[in-house]
């Protein structure tokens, strides 16, 4: 692996172990888990691989095969808030770490993307594999409620980005040809299996090599509007309400927001029609996957990206020409695109006999478009995969 030789290279030394996360996508139910939603997800079988050895001084020292420099802090000097850089996602997890258990011991390690990172919980992936590293050189064992908790009070608290759990929950629950549909409102789960009959499929990740920084991309922005949204629906059907940062889309029926849509600013309305929709969405793609219809499963996903588009308002232009060239690619029975993390991606649910066809076309007609991309675009066909919450150590 890259991440070995990386190690051998910086540290002058050889791994001790090897940590994995696998990324993770959501085929139905985007931008609704911040907001105690009801979501889809897959691990697969790409991910975040962290070669590493102990540290018994304490000290964090992390390199990576994708960013420039080596990151070092001590446990005991954790950084109170972010610095500004990629490490900050696991001063986070130290931060959340040392919160909660009684840890000495560092680590030197190095961080290897098996694919463009973005689109794909990249930040979630990578503060998994480092936290199940630190636990592993710790000998703590946390559950896999504390590992998703521990991950996304990293992201949420320490970085500061307003996420919900799909990412963690995805990347720690998931198991292989097995559907998770993950209620964000306590935290209930279920695992549907693969029915028999069902037609093959497999996921490609098509990386659009576009740089998207999640803090700075308006996401935030787009959460506050939902909840201003869903507040002011409150307050126009006489509910009880608190204060809005407590305030989620759940507490609100339906009916509520068609009843009083028409008065929301349109950017609050936008947001709320996503919202609600998108939660119609994943409990018909949940029915879909029961009877085993990938093919209304994928038509469903497509209606998902078009509703990002149109009412989340989501999605560089390069992201929105992938998903159309997507749409009217034979062989893909749904997709949409995901732009959290550093760079952006689609995700496609494909018939495995149309592989070449998906690929051609799609690189014909997008490197057409963006020819300066070439670089760091790809398609890379996958599988679903288990969560890390499943790996032996």
């Amino acid at each position: 692996m890259l991440c070995e030789n990386r190690f051998a290279e910086i540290f002058g030394d050889i791994p001790e172990s090897f940590s994995f996360c696998p990324y993770r996508i959501c085929p139905v139910g985007a931008h609704v888990d911040h907001n105690r939603g009801v979501v889809t997800g897959f691990a697969i079988d790409k991910g975040i691989t962290i070669a590493y050895k102990r540290d018994k001084s304490g000290k964090i020292r992390i390199g990576s095969c994708q960013f420039d420099g080596i990151m070092e802090w001590d446990l005991r000097d954790i950084p109170p808030k972010p610095v500004g850089d990629w490490a900050d996602y696991l001063r986070g997890a130290c931060a959340e770490l040392t919160g909660r258990y009684d840890i000495s011991e560092g680590l030197s390690g190095v961080i290897e993307g098996s694919l463009p990172i973005g689109g794909l919980s990249s930040s979630a992936a990578v503060t998994l594999a480092f936290i199940k590293a630190l636990c592993v050189v710790s000998g703590i064992s946390p559950s896999d409620d504390e590992l998703i908790k521990i991950a996304h009070d990293a992201e949420s608290g320490y970085v500061g980005v307003p996420v919900g759990t799909l990412d963690q929950s995805c990347e720690v629950l998931c198991r292989k040809d097995r559907l998770l549909v993950l209620d964000t409102l306590d935290g209930g789960y279920e695992l549907i299996g693969q029915p028999d009959d069902m037609k093959p499929y497999d996921i490609a990740i098509i990386s659009s090599g576009v740089e998207h920084a999640l803090v700075s991309s308006g996401y935030a922005t787009r959460v506050d509007e939902l909840r201003c949204g869903v507040y002011a629906l409150k307050a126009y059907a006489g509910m009880e309400y608190g204060k809005v940062a407590g305030t989620s889309a759940r507490e609100v029926p339906e009916e509520i927001f068609e009843r009083y849509k028409d008065r929301l600013p349109d950017p609050w309305r936008l947001r709320c029609e996503h919202w609600y929709s998108e939660q119609r969405r994943v409990k018909a793609a949940v029915d879909a996957w029961r009877r085993g219809d990938i093919v209304t499963f994928g038509r469903l996903s497509f209606e998902s990206g078009e509703s990002s588009i149109n009412n989340w308002q989501s999605g560089a232009p390069e992201q929105i020409k992938l998903f159309d060239i997507m749409r009217n690619t034979d062989g893909i029975y749904g997709g949409r695109f995901s732009g959290a993390g550093f760079k952006g991606s689609c995700l496609a649910i494909t018939d495995p006999s149309y592989r070449e066809a998906i690929t051609e076309k799609i690189s014909r007609e997008y490197l057409k478009e963006y020819p300066g991309l070439k670089d760091g675009f790809s398609v890379t066909f996958c599988n679903t995969a288990d969560g890390i919450g499943c790996q032996k150590r």
